[in-house]
């Protein structure tokens, strides 16, 4: 071989370890780019996913609360129909000597006038008249 294709052989290997450094230098800064990128990409993930778990805390919350509201509607119509039930379960039956005072001075109604009340009872004790008030009471006939 001669000396002139050594020359150019080691001319062509210089060449080759330069390409070869700058090649290991661009690969190097695409390795650090592609971190950076890594790194931006795991905080818009985060965040994004953050945003999710939020939205479905607050959906899950507003879900509970119209449940909720819907369960209080249930269970207050339920009240007013045991209430009502109630009321035409009670007793309206009086004892008969309620009932011959009261058909004595022709009281009628549902509902008796105190004053006509009073005015029939005073013919009786104290302790007869609060008697004869708690059944009328109980009957649902005073308040």
């Amino acid at each position: 071989m001669n000396e002139e294709m050594v020359q150019q052989m080691m001319a062509a290997a210089e060449r080759l370890a330069a390409a070869s450094e700058t090649l290991d230098r661009v690969l190097r800064n695409l390795d650090a780019q592609q971190d950076i990128l890594n790194a931006k990409v795991d905080r818009i993930v985060a965040a994004v996913e953050e945003s999710v778990t939020q939205t479905t805390g607050r959906r899950q919350v507003e879900d509970a609360g119209t449940g909720l509201q819907e369960r209080v509607a249930q269970l207050e119509k339920s009240n007013a129909d045991l209430k009502a039930q109630a009321s035409r379960m009670a007793r309206k039956t009086l004892s008969p000597v309620v009932s011959a005072l009261i058909g004595k001075n022709d009281i009628d109604g549902e509902r008796l006038d105190p004053a006509v009340l009073n005015k029939t009872l005073a013919a009786l004790s104290v302790e007869q008249r609060i008697a004869v008030k708690a059944e009328l009471a109980r009957a649902g006939m005073i308040e």
